[in-house]
Formats: structure tokens, C-alpha cells, sequence
């Protein structure tokens, strides 16, 4: 496997840039360290709850997390997570709750993150996608694989320790590559997920199986869902992609046969698109490009030459 020595430098892909954030890993298991910081007036949180926030917008024009002291928040302690320092010292918490707290103001609004990644700043959407990660495993993961038992929380959200037979179970991350598949005449294949409305069109993308490279994975996704065969592959960027829990690995790859045979089980339609033919498709609105906030519009980008289409996440 390459690497692509063209990517993202210029543009970020969303939810990558850096956020200024040292998540400070060494605090978590330190309750008293913990306390001190959530009781320091500098501290600030904000509430997740069902992979959304509020958001708000600034006189200036920018979008922001609505965040507040910690002596202003809601009261929760087993849910109350530790996010990490920016550069000035503030540390930042998120507070899961089972509903996001009113607004006085009315100006506010909740977002998930499909909306808010592209509209935050690289340290809000750096705190939010840490929070809302670490929100959807908490919800889902409360009962202990091995033995069954009711688990609690520990490190400050990170860890959730089982007091019956001892076990630590960790945030969950599943790989999942993410593909712009092109051919010798330079045309790219995109597809259609059954569930998709017509005229959507994206990358192929499949989750990585137990004892499979990422490489082979890459391979077998498009075989099974397009009949194509896959032989170079060259590494992109990643992206976080916590709906709920995935991390995209994305790449470009090379076709050595043409013939779509779709699987009708996860793509629905697959064609190939010479450039011409892909831009007249988003003019006429034949094709629909993808979320601008995914992985998949930077890679179709990398190999169109220039930005696609912009396209709303509501």
C-alpha cells in the first residue's frame, strides 16, 4: 500500500483539523485532579444528549458551542465526562443528560453533527465528536460482555469497569474504509445504497472484518458490492465518524476490471463517471453529491480536480 501525497493540506477534511486540544489522558484516573479542575472558574462544559448539542450563533457571524461554567450546569456526576486543556488551561467537560436544557435566550438550537461539524471551529467540533463518541458507547454499553453484570463508570467517562468479575471495557472504534475507485480511462465508480433517495451517489465504503488488512478489506468491500476487482491501493487521510461509533479510513483505488455486478443487498446502482459526465449530472441534478461534512466529498474531490457541489446536512 502508498500513500497519497496529495491530500488534505489546503482544505481539512471535517472534524480533522486540529483543535488545540491536549486530551490529557494522564488526568483521568486522578479524582482529586478531576474535582479541582471542575470546580475552577475558568472551566467550562456543555450538555450532549442523543448525539446533539446547542449550538449558537456569535454578533460576528461565527457558530459556537453553547458551553457554560461549571458552577452553571446542569447537576449530573456519574455522566460528566472530561474532554481535555486548551492552550490557555481551560479544561472542558461534557454532561450527558437525557434532554438538552432550555435556552433563555431562544437563540440557541440543537445539532448533531452532520450540521454543526461544518459550521464550529476546529476546537468546538474537536470537543463535540470526543463528546458525542464517547456519549453513543456510553448509552449502549452499560452491561458487562463477559458476565452480564451492570458496569460504572470510570476515567472520567473513558473506561467502564465491571465490579463483579473486574473487567475494563473501552470506548469501541470500528474501522471502516472508504474508497474512490477509478479505472485506466481515469473515471471514478460511485453508488447507491438501497436506502438512499434516487440520484444520491457516493464513495464505496464496508467495515473492516476480524483478521483482515485494511488493504483487503478495501478489495473485498468493492467485489462484494460492485463485482469490480481492486489492485493498488493508496492510503488518503481518516476521518472520526461517530454514528455511532466508526473511524473512516479512506483511500483511492485502482480498478483492473470495469463490469459492475452490484450485490442488491447494499448498493442498489453503481456506475462509472467521467468527469464531464459527473458534472453535468450535478448540474442537472441527476446526481446528488454527497454531505460536504464526509470523508467521501474529499476523496470524489481529490480525483474531480475542484470542489463539488455544496449540499445541506439537514
Amino acid at each position: 500500500m502508498t500513500t497519497w501525497t496529495d491530500h488534505t493540506a489546503d482544505r481539512p477534511i471535517s472534524l480533522t483539523a486540529p483543535s488545540g486540544i491536549d486530551r490529557a489522558a494522564h488526568h483521568r484516573l486522578d479524582e482529586a485532579w478531576l474535582a479541582a479542575a471542575w470546580s475552577h472558574p475558568s472551566t467550562r462544559c456543555f450538555v450532549v444528549s442523543g448525539g446533539q448539542v446547542l449550538i449558537d450563533e456569535t454578533p460576528d457571524g461565527r457558530t459556537e458551542l453553547v458551553m457554560s461554567p461549571s458552577f452553571e450546569a446542569p447537576l449530573t456526576e456519574a455522566h460528566r465526562y472530561f474532554l481535555g486543556i486548551d492552550e490557555d488551561g481551560v479544561s472542558y467537560f461534557a454532561l450527558q443528560k437525557d434532554a438538552l436544557p432550555g435556552r433563555m435566550d431562544q437563540s440557541a438550537r440543537p445539532a448533531g453533527l452532520r450540521e454543526a461539524g461544518l459550521l464550529l471551529s476546529p476546537r468546538d467540533a474537536g470537543l463535540m465528536v470526543h463528546a458525542v463518541g464517547l456519549e453513543n458507547w456510553q448509552r449502549t454499553h452499560r452491561f458487562c460482555s463477559r458476565c452480564g453484570e451492570r458496569t460504572v463508570i470510570a476515567a472520567a467517562g473513558h473506561i467502564r469497569r465491571c465490579p463483579a468479575c473486574g473487567a475494563e471495557h473501552y470506548p469501541r472504534t470500528d474501522p471502516a474504509v472508504i474508497m474512490a475507485v477509478t479505472d485506466e480511462d481515469d473515471r471514478i465508480l460511485l453508488g447507491r445504497q438501497v436506502h438512499w433517495p434516487e440520484g444520491r451517489f457516493s464513495t464505496l465504503a464496508g467495515f473492516v472484518e476480524p483478521g483482515e488488512s485494511i488493504e483487503q478489506s478495501v478489495r473485498r468491500e468493492v467485489r462484494e458490492e460492485a463485482g469490480v476487482t481492486v489492485g493498488e491501493v493508496e492510503y488518503v487521510a481518516s476521518q472520526p465518524w461517530p454514528f455511532p461509533s466508526s473511524l473512516m479510513l479512506g483511500f483511492m483505488a485502482r480498478a483492473t476490471s470495469t463490469e459492475i455486478e452490484v450485490d442488491g443487498d447494499e448498493i442498489h446502482e453503481a456506475r462509472w463517471f467521467s468527469r464531464d459526465e459527473l458534472c453535468a449530472a450535478f448540474e442537472s441534478g441527476e446526481v446528488l453529491p454527497p454531505y460536504g461534512i464526509s470523508i467521501a466529498a474529499r476523496l470524489i474531490e481529490l480525483w474531480y480536480g475542484k470542489p463539488l457541489p455544496t449540499r445541506s446536512a439537514a
